[in-house]
This record gives structure tokens, C-alpha cells and sequence, in this order.
């Protein structure tokens, strides 16, 4: 399954994590501060680490700085809800995700799954030179025979679904109104029929987020439409 390792300065919730992740078939190293958590990530051979962000001395921000110095392991990080500032910070520097406390372990597995696939997948990747296949963040199109994954899970995408996606794709950074991802798609000029669009992404982030109520891919741009971010 994986090496994790676990570090927060609150030893209750590293035996907590390592209870989910151990179920789940992972093998669990524990680190209770940042010196510790780099030691490990230098000598052991880790796959993920869920690293907390607010610890005394080398705090969570500064411990994942020093990791993208010599690894590009997957680094999610455990938050406390008043610390937006710093996730976006974090993720600025190199965290792959989130986690808030406290945490659902049933979304948190989730997560730790998802990362793992994406490392891996990353490790074995396919020749992205070939014009017809598209990547974005674990998500994989290949054009050649219209098939959809994520974090190297198929995706059972219908036509409508996978050319919306394809299209956020090639257009990544640009915000999208309704009416151009409706002449994209359907190619014919939209008139009154934007909720079209809306209940079509709506099943799409079904498919392809952990958490379709917050999206990581498909955002909504107020005003103006969507976006997948560059």
C-alpha cells in the first residue's frame, strides 16, 4: 500500500492517524516535529506525509520548505480551520492538499489514496509528447480513444461529460462563460440554455472530485463562468 509518515506535535492525534492508516493497510512512521519529520523523510523511504502546520519550533510551512529541497513525496497538511493563510501558503510551496481538524476519516483515507495514486502514476508515466493525450493535476485524457482517469483510476465519463472536461483541459487558466463551453461542446450557438452547462459540470465533479462541494479542478469564477485553474 505505502509508507506514511505522520507528524504532529500532538501525540493523540498521530495515534489516531496511524489507527485509520494502519486499517487501511498503510505502514505508518510517527515524527512529533518538524527536525523529526525531515530526518525521516532523508533516510526512510516514505511514500506520503500528513504534516500539521502549527508545531512548536519547526513549524509545518518551514518542515515542508526544507522537504522540496531533496523529495517530491506527497505532502498533505493537517489545519485547524482558522489557518487559511496559512494552507495557502502551504500550497504555494508544494502541499498537494488539506485536511481540516478534525478530520473525517473516511475523507482523509480518500485523500491519502489519492495522492498515492497520483505519486505513482507520476513514477510510471506515459510519454506526454503525444499530442492527443491531456493531463492536468492526476487527470488524464487520451484522445485517441476518449478514456478519462484520475490519480490513475478510470473514470466512466458519457461523450457530453468527457469533451466538457477535455475542454476546461485546453483552456486551462481561462474563465469560460456557460455560453462559450456550450458552442465548445455542443457546437451550435447557446440561447437560454446555460443551465445546460451547469447540471453537465455538476455530474462531472461527481465523477472527478473528492469533494464535489469543493472543487479541485472545475471552479466557479462569480459572474463570469468557470475556470481550471493553469
Amino acid at each position: 500500500m505505502g509508507k506514511v509518515l505522520v507528524c504532529d506535535d500532538e501525540k493523540d492525534i498521530v495515534s489516531a492517524l496511524k489507527i485509520y492508516l494502519t486499517s487501511d493497510g498503510y505502514d505508518v512512521e510517527c515524527a512529533y516535529n518538524g527536525v523529526e519529520a525531515l530526518e525521516k523523510v532523508k533516510t526512510l523511504d516514505i511514500d506520503l506525509v500528513l504534516l500539521d502546520i502549527m508545531m512548536p519550533g519547526m513549524d509545518g510551512v518551514t518542515t515542508l520548505t526544507k522537504i522540496r529541497e531533496i523529495s517530491i513525496v506527497p505532502v498533505i497538511f493537517l489545519t485547524a480551520k482558522g489557518e487559511d493563510a496559512d494552507k495557502v501558503i502551504g500550497l504555494n510551496i508544494g502541499a498537494d492538499d488539506y485536511v481540516t481538524k478534525p478530520f473525517n476519516p473516511v475523507e482523509l483515507l480518500a485523500r491519502v489514496r489519492s495522492q498515492l495514486r497520483r505519486y505513482k502514476m507520476l513514477g510510471s508515466a506515459k510519454n506526454e509528447n503525444d499530442s492527443n493525450i491531456y493531463s492536468k493535476d492526476g487527470i488524464e485524457l487520451d484522445d485517441n480513444v476518449k478514456r478519462a482517469s484520475v490519480d490513475g483510476e478510470e473514470v466512466n465519463l458519457t461523450k457530453t461529460e468527457y469533451e466538457i472536461l477535455l475542454c476546461f483541459i485546453k483552456n486551462k487558466g481561462k474563465v469560460l462563460s456557460p455560453k462559450q463551453i456550450y458552442k465548445e461542446v455542443w457546437h451550435e450557438d447557446c440561447y437560454g440554455t446555460e443551465n445546460t452547462v451547469a447540471v453537465h459540470i455538476r455530474h462531472l465533479r461527481e465523477k472527478i472530485e473528492i469533494d464535489p462541494a469543493n472543487p479541485r479542478y472545475i471552479k466557479v469564477v462569480w459572474g463570469y463562468g468557470y475556470m481550471m485553474e493553469e
